[in-house]
């Protein structure tokens, strides 16, 4: 239905959970400003500023724009005619501004137009009164007789009431050490972050946060944001403090380096979505509540534990070694633990004795499973476990039969010598027989119903990518994405009963499009302890602990070298979506039995761990360093100490209800208001090196 109750004059309200966001007609008639967001008292009706050599229109803090309509300042458009003419001359054509009701849902539609007459526009901006995200995105179609094409076709343009200048707040590093937090002071300038990668990459995460510079180490009284791209494929996000401005401009979508959009005419193309949170500057962890509840309310599919099991993983014990009696061994022992699932990883294939054969040949191995799964699922699932594999869809070794019949099936660059990475090359999604054989390599792949969990990984960036000779060639990586897509579409809707783990060499393809699609993420391919932690702390500002696959295994630290005992190693990894992936047959029998204790403990509080409002304090660099996880019932508080921490320190939550009473686990009662004025005393129940502090609401 089209709600006009909400429409004043024209002024636009979009309400989200706990505020709203307003946008009207721009001054100049070239589309939407925002004038608000938040309190409807927040709303500034927009005023031209006094300007000199700038021309009128570039002041303008539109919603979106194209250059042609913008003359000296950044776009989210540029538009390509072909003859020499490039941009568009925006207006929006106030009859088909439209605002949209559905339930708790708001959609609010604008519908822009070209001076050429070759180029239609539709904005969108949509909230919901469930949670605070603003989703924005545009379609464009092109109305004219002739093809078009767009070297830039960003998602969405955020015109941020906090200048001048911006601090910024992101997440960077590289494979194995994902997710670092980094800040930048950006008195003036430009900030772009991105992936050229074909998919989201370990180097920056898609999602910053862009704070006011006035007193930002006391804390800000205006509010901060943070915004995020919903895209899996290449892209970059752009930060743009124009000297002077009063606003920040935030814009980002595909990456418009590596690709170009082509539409012939009749054509239409719809960008990633873009979303944005408004938040207080001075408290990263609520920033991060909100996050977290939209992407469990409304990314998840659910938020039952069966699509976020206890996963044991037996590659650090075999490699590529794989034996079924072995693997049986392995299995007793898992269950013996409380694993809930045990997935086979890389190896379990035909041709599969290391990473230079047999990547495509998804058949299992008849040297290593003569007569096929069945015998190791039977004892899988005997075991009173779920049974799942490790695939790589998208990739083929040039040693496989899948290359010898079909080497045209990769991403190649005219005549240049191949690339293989990690000894492998990339399938093209983009080709639709390749993506029809994918799709039918995975029926086949879970054609016994009792396997039911996926960990699909990705081991090399794309290169080369394109297709010479085919016009869209130059839009593959949005082709590439767009299929991964439709497999995991197909994963959802056929197999739903399948768990669907992503990974990409660690935590090389993780954002809020890929939450949508699947139940749990691998972080990273790091999984020593204190270097996992620190990963975890910057993943935890982003995303949320009911997808975080954490694993407990023997590896060593690449990074921070400080020991670490068992139980330190499994309260890293009960602060997410917990697994184990240690050579169990090494383990004696009190490790074994002390694992098990610590996994039955994870059971016990795993609802409050997945869905609990997360509190970090310090960083994992500290002495003493702790996660609290807490609900209306529950607080888990779980502590890290490096050696010579002062252990006769206490511990503060800031999550307690400070009217109520909680038992602590093991020990007295306490008012909420005592434990966060004057903490909790260091047990190290888990380790000399952890502890977990268990408060149970009393009443």
């Amino acid at each position: 239905m089209t709600d006009s109750t909400d429409r004043d004059g024209r002024v636009w309200r979009l309400p989200t959970r706990g505020s709203e966001y307003a946008v009207s007609e721009s001054p100049d008639g070239t589309g939407l400003i925002m004038i608000g967001w938040g309190e409807r008292s927040d709303e500034q009706p927009w005023k031209m500023p006094w300007v000199n050599y700038d021309l009128e229109i570039d002041a303008v803090p539109t919603e979106y724009s194209a250059t042609g309509t913008r003359q000296t300042r950044g776009a989210e458009l540029i538009v390509d005619h072909g003859d020499g003419l490039i941009g568009a001359r925006l207006r929006l054509d106030p009859a088909q501004v439209t605002l949209d009701t559905d339930g708790p849902r708001t959609i609010l539609r604008a519908v822009h137009t070209d001076s050429t007459g070759q180029l239609r526009l539709t904005s969108e901006i949509e909230t919901s009164r469930d949670h605070d995200v603003v989703a924005k995105k545009v379609i464009v179609k092109n109305t004219g007789s002739r093809s078009l094409t767009f070297p830039r076709l960003f998602s969405a343009g955020w015109q941020l009431p906090i200048g001048p200048g911006a601090r910024i707040d992101y997440l960077a590093g590289a494979w194995a050490h994902e997710f670092g937090e980094q800040r930048a002071v950006l008195p003036s300038g430009e900030l772009s972050i991105g992936s050229r990668q074909g998919f989201t990459s370990h180097r920056y995460s898609p999602v910053i946060t862009v704070a006011p510079l006035d007193d930002w180490d006391a804390g800000s009284a205006r509010p901060s944001y943070s915004i995020a791209l919903a895209w899996s494929g290449s892209w970059r996000m752009l930060v743009d403090a124009v000297p002077g401005a009063d606003r920040v401009r935030v814009a980002g979508g595909i990456d418009d380096e590596t690709c170009v959009i082509t539409l012939e005419p009749g054509e239409s193309f719809e960008t990633p979505a873009m979303l944005g949170i408004r938040g207080a500057a001075e408290d990263s962890d609520a920033m991060a509540a909100q996050w977290h509840r939209y992407q469990r309310g409304q990314l998840a599919r659910n938020q039952a534990v069966d699509h976020r099991p206890i996963v044991y993983n037996s590659w650090y014990a075999t490699e590529f070694d794989v034996e079924l009696d072995h693997q049986r061994r392995l299995a007793g022992i898992a269950a013996e633990l409380g694993a809930e699932v045990f997935v086979v990883d890389d190896g379990w294939f035909a041709g599969r004795t290391s990473d230079r054969a047999g990547l495509g040949d998804w058949t299992p191995d008849p040297a290593k499973f003569p007569d096929g799964l069945g015998p190791l699922i039977d004892t899988v699932t005997g075991a009173g476990m779920r049974f799942g594999l490790w695939v790589e869809p998208e990739a083929v070794n040039p040693d496989s039969d899948l290359f010898r019949a079909h080497p045209d099936w990769i991403y190649r660059a005219g005549d240049r010598p191949l690339l293989t990475g990690r000894n492998q090359y990339v399938l093209d999604l983009g080709r639709p027989e390749v993506l029809a054989w994918v799709g039918q390599m995975l029926r086949d792949v879970l054609a016994d119903s009792r396997i039911s969990y996926l960990k699909w990984d990705l081991n090399r960036p794309i290169s080369d990518g394109g297709r010479p000779g085919d016009d869209h060639g130059r839009q593959w990586s949005v082709q590439h994405t767009l299929g991964y897509y439709a497999l995991l579409h197909l994963l959802r809707t056929e197999f739903p009963h399948v768990t669907v783990e992503a990974c990409a060499g660690g935590g090389g393809r993780i954002d809020n499009a890929v939450l949508a699609r699947t139940d749990v993420v691998w972080t990273s391919d790091e999984t020593g302890p204190r270097d996992r932690l620190a990963i975890q702390h910057g993943f935890l500002g982003r995303y949320p602990a009911s997808v975080m696959s954490s694993w407990v295994t023997d590896e060593p630290d690449e990074l921070d070298h400080d020991p670490a005992s068992l139980g330190f190693r499994f309260a890293v990894a009960m602060t997410g979506v917990l697994g184990v992936g240690s050579d169990l047959l090494g383990w004696d029998s009190a490790t074994r039995s002390r694992a098990a204790e610590l996994i039955a403990t994870y059971k016990e509080i795993r609802g409050t761990v997945h869905n609990g409002d997360v509190h970090r304090h310090g960083t994992p660099q500290d002495p003493i360093y702790m996660l609290e996880y807490g609900d209306r019932d529950r607080s888990c508080l779980f502590v890290f100490l490096r050696p010579g921490a002062d252990r006769d320190e206490t511990v503060r939550p800031r999550g307690l209800d400070p009217d109520a009473r909680y038992r602590r686990v093991g020990g007295d009662t306490v008012s909420g208001a005592d434990a966060m004025a004057v903490g909790l005393p260091i047990r190290s129940v888990l380790a000399p090196d952890a502890d977990l502090i268990i408060l149970e609401r009393q009443g």
